[in-house]
């Protein structure tokens, strides 16, 4: 499969819809938290698909997967944090929960074009 251009990509169109979830969650959050965990919670998930689309333009297959472990990473920031602010009663259990659910998608996305571009 050769991509034509990152945003072909399935799991960079899933990491884009993780950050527009992300941004209307944190637009509800207490205004002491706009440099805090909101600040935190929103650059983690605009990592994730900026990750994809470097590594996608970089000229070999190994800094692109360098760059989805990266992507990964950014990832699990998300998931960690969605976890935070639940805890912290800034988003519902069900808010969390939708964010984990299309962490999770863009997780096992990430994994089959990992293991696509090494050939296995």
């Amino acid at each position: 499969m050769a991509v034509r251009n990152y945003r072909d990509l399935i799991l960079w169109q899933k990491a884009m819809d993780l950050v527009e979830l992300v941004y209307h969650l944190t637009s509800a959050f207490p205004q002491d938290e706009l440099y805090g965990l909101r600040s935190q919670l929103r650059r983690a998930s605009v990592s994730i698909p900026s990750n994809i689309a470097e590594g996608e333009g970089r000229d070999s297959a190994g800094d692109f997967v360098r760059f989805l472990a990266i992507a990964n990473g950014s990832r699990r920031e998300v998931e960690t944090q969605a976890m935070i602010a639940q805890r912290l009663g800034y988003i519902t259990e069900q808010q969390c929960s939708d964010v984990l659910a299309l962490a999770s998608e863009v997780g096992r996305l990430r994994q089959g074009l990992v293991e696509s571009i090494n050939g296995k």
